[in-house]
């Protein structure tokens, strides 16, 4: 489970966060896009996310991208879609707020339950753990300990 606690993250962590957020919405598009090839919107917000660490893009005009892939979402009526759009739209809110790659890459588990039958949101998080770099997995996943 991802950790729910709010932390300050530097410039760099905030980067690397919205390329791994980028890459957990990327990684379900496939459940959106199908059902719904001719909305973009789900794409473009990834698109804003990374054009947003590379530099290229202002935060508020990867907000704004962020908006239409929630708009997505509400209209999309399948569940996997939906939650991949939902994906989508956290990776360019990361932009604003580094929190919101978390909501991303619960997102992309939930499309990817949603999506298949079987042990896809387990095997969707284990890729998202290996797409994280290492330094950032204990503070997104930190271990849990048993309770006593």
């Amino acid at each position: 489970m991802i950790a729910k606690h709010a932390r300050q993250f530097d410039e760099q962590e905030h980067r690397l966060l919205a390329i791994w957020a980028s890459d957990c919405a990327e990684h379900v598009l496939p459940y959106f896009e199908r059902l719904y090839p001719e909305d973009d919107r789900p794409r473009n917000a990834i698109e804003a996310a990374r054009a947003w660490e590379r530099g290229d893009l202002a935060m508020v005009e990867a907000r704004k991208a962020a908006f239409g892939s929630h708009a997505a979402a509400r209209a999309a009526n399948h569940t996997a879609a939906r939650a991949a759009a939902r994906a989508a739209a956290h990776a360019a809110a990361t932009a604003h707020v580094a929190d919101h790659a978390r909501h991303a890459a619960a997102y992309a588990v939930k499309a990817a339950a949603a999506g298949t039958n079987g042990d896809a949101a387990i095997a969707e998080r284990d890729w998202q753990v290996s797409r994280l770099p290492e330094r950032l997995r204990p503070i997104l996943f930190p271990e849990t300990k048993p309770v006593h």
